[in-house]
């Protein structure tokens, strides 16, 4: 129980601190903890669900959610995401660490790009939101991964966004193809609820712990910093898979 309530702190701490999302935290983590791949991804799925749904109470509060727009890409989230438990069962521990490995080098690369804002938002029709929705909650929900760090990009850089809107919309789209997820890996038998409830709750203390910390520390540190975690994790992925 102790381990679990700090996991799910230190999950949610990072969280909070980076703005990232909590899968590609928590995943890594119960993988060193000894966990196999397939049920760490389950765990850290339930872990969103609770992440996401908070957070998104919160933007809303703020006003930066658009939900009319989001609605579209979540429900292409939700119906790409109930797929995600059969994916998972159906592919090697090593492939899914491995998918998950170029994402976090995906994240890493990100950390160096700055994404451009544009002044007019682009009109795309609601198949194309769909379309975009269902792939990215596929593969998200698949390592169990929220999505928005693939979301959040096309929103800003194709879409024309404006980035707070657009880093709104991708917390809300992981509400939708979190739950989508967590139903698909429930189907498929991988979900271990007594630890990710655990860890969920945790979480939520850390990421207001780790919003804190980021109004604390200078914006330079915090992003050598988040360099140097996602650094972590793709020589300890590269690490397990060689």
């Amino acid at each position: 129980m102790l381990e679990l309530l700090l996991l799910g702190l230190i999950t949610g701490i990072l969280s909070g601190f980076f703005g990232i999302g909590g899968g590609t935290i928590l995943v890594p983590l119960l993988l060193y903890f000894t966990y196999e791949t397939k049920v760490a991804i389950g765990i850290s799925v339930i872990q969103m669900v609770f992440s996401s749904i908070f957070g998104s109470y919160l933007n809303s509060k703020k006003g930066t959610l658009d939900i009319d727009m989001v609605m579209t890409i979540g429900i292409g989230g939700f119906i790409g995401a109930q797929f995600s438990g059969m994916i998972t069962s159906n592919i090697s521990d090593q492939t899914l660490e491995t998918i998950f490995l170029f994402f976090a080098l995906f994240a890493l690369v990100r950390v160096f790009i700055k994404t451009k804002e544009h002044k007019s938002p682009k009109s795309v029709s609601k198949i194309v939101l769909g379309l975009i929705g269902f792939g990215i909650g596929a593969i998200s929900m698949t390592i169990g991964v929220g999505g928005s760090l693939l979301l959040v990009p096309i929103l800003v850089g194709f879409l024309n966004i404006p980035l707070k809107k657009a880093t709104s919309a991708g917390l809300f789209f992981v509400v939708f193809s979190s739950v989508s997820g967590l139903i698909s890996h429930t189907i498929e038998g991988r979900i271990d609820y007594n630890s990710g409830i655990i860890i969920g709750i945790a979480s939520l203390l850390g990421v207001y712990i780790g919003i804190q910390l980021k109004h604390i520390i200078n914006v330079d540190i915090q992003k050598k910093l988040l360099m140097l975690f996602y650094l972590l994790i793709v020589m300890y992925l590269t690490y397990r898979i060689i």
